[in-house]
């Protein structure tokens, strides 16, 4: 039975999300804070999922998400009354896979929690192959990116969007097209999340990001490498 850690300052929203996910088969954890969501998550390394309001005492969504992402890239779902351009953003920036604003169906949200599980599983249990580029190797069976021989901690997301690209060096790939591969064709966010999401895998990639990850301006985002076959 999968762990889903569920935080929320609100009682009924906790236990309502709660006993949906317990109806689904899943085993959900509950916090009521945020200081409380981390501890959870660490007493807990087997977290398949987590969705976390923003707005929390002690420690807010934002904060735990970017901490979690400084050691996992287990799927996050922030699940809050913000409802601001600049809100999700930042949850984005922060580390999260999706959004969803209250209130919301609880049987949409079961969906995405799906959806998320569902590539993640998809992508763990792919075929043991190793795209590599250069001093960079994505190792899809094992789930890990190595750059020079050090390993990278990748959000799902930017995991997803740095395989896709691999997969298909030179081929570009628009926004929309990022979108409902990754994404899912029921994400209802701005168009402008892939270009967050990329920003931030280039920052993680550092010089080979900015090298090989090229943006093709109103369109999307290719691998570029050299016509000679040069890394």
């Amino acid at each position: 039975m999968k762990k889903i850690i569920v935080a929320d300052d609100e009682e009924l929203i906790r236990r309502l999300v709660s006993d949906f996910l317990t109806a689904e088969g899943y085993e959900p954890l509950q916090a009521d804070d945020g200081d409380v969501a981390l501890k959870l998550f660490e007493e807990n390394p087997d977290t398949a999922l987590l969705i976390l309001d923003i707005m929390m005492p002690n420690m807010d969504g934002w904060e735990v998400c970017r901490r979690i992402r400084e050691i996992s890239d287990v799927p996050i779902i922030m699940l809050t009354a913000r409802s601001q351009e600049y809100d999700q953003l930042t949850s984005f920036d922060a580390g999260a896979d999706d959004y969803v604003t209250k209130p919301c169906s609880p049987s949409v949200l079961m969906k995405r929690v799906a959806a998320l599980l569902r590539r993640r599983d998809g992508n763990q249990s792919s075929s043991a192959k190793v795209l590599s580029l250069g001093d960079l190797k994505l190792d899809s069976f094992a789930h890990e990116v190595w750059l020079g021989g050090k390993s990278i901690s990748l959000t799902l997301k930017e995991y997803s969007i740095l395989q896709k690209l691999l997969a298909a060096p030179g081929r570009v790939f628009t926004r929309e097209q990022m979108l409902d591969d990754i994404w899912g064709f029921d994400f209802d966010g701005d168009v402008r999340t892939i270009d967050s999401h990329v920003a931030r895998l280039r920052t993680k990639l550092g010089e080979w990001g900015s090298k090989h990850i090229k943006t093709i301006y109103g369109t999307g985002y290719k691998l570029e490498v050299n016509k000679d076959g040069a890394q």
